[in-house]
């Protein structure tokens, strides 16, 4: 009987390649941004439109009290803006500003290059992970 995997195995190996070799690049776009890549990460999370600081925090897999001070620094850096909620006066909705905007092309134009695992792969090999990977994206 051949050796079958799960899913759940094949996405451990995965999410390790992935998340194992992002240091480098993580630190790269600190060092190019002057930004902690935890306040990249809440720009990200800002792209689709203006949210309420609980739902950013949620997204960013933060606490409130964390989210609260990446928003804060955001905000004085001219990044995001901070803006009362029209359908509930109580909270603010936190978006991205066009500076945020730059910022956030900036850091993804950090050049990331593949780990060593990725790039001894032939070029079949390489051909068959990107058909694979590709069938995982979502659609848009």
């Amino acid at each position: 009987m051949p050796d079958t995997p799960t899913p759940d195995e094949v996405w451990r190996l995965l999410t390790h390649v992935v998340i194992e070799s992002r240091d480098p690049w993580r630190r790269a776009v600190t060092d190019r941004t002057g930004l902690p890549f935890s306040r990249i990460r809440v720009l990200k999370r800002l792209r689709p439109g203006p949210i309420t600081l609980k739902e950013l925090a949620y997204s960013a897999g933060m606490d409130a009290p964390a989210a609260t001070v990446a928003v804060n620094d955001l905000e004085e850096r001219g990044l995001v803006v901070r803006e009362i909620d029209p359908r509930n006066r109580r909270q603010k909705l936190v978006s991205i500003t066009e500076e945020g905007e730059r910022m956030l092309a900036f850091a993804k134009s950090v050049p990331d290059p593949a780990p060593p695992p990725i790039a001894e792969l032939s070029g079949s090999e390489l051909r068959t992970l990107r058909d694979l990977l590709r069938k995982l994206e979502p659609e848009d």
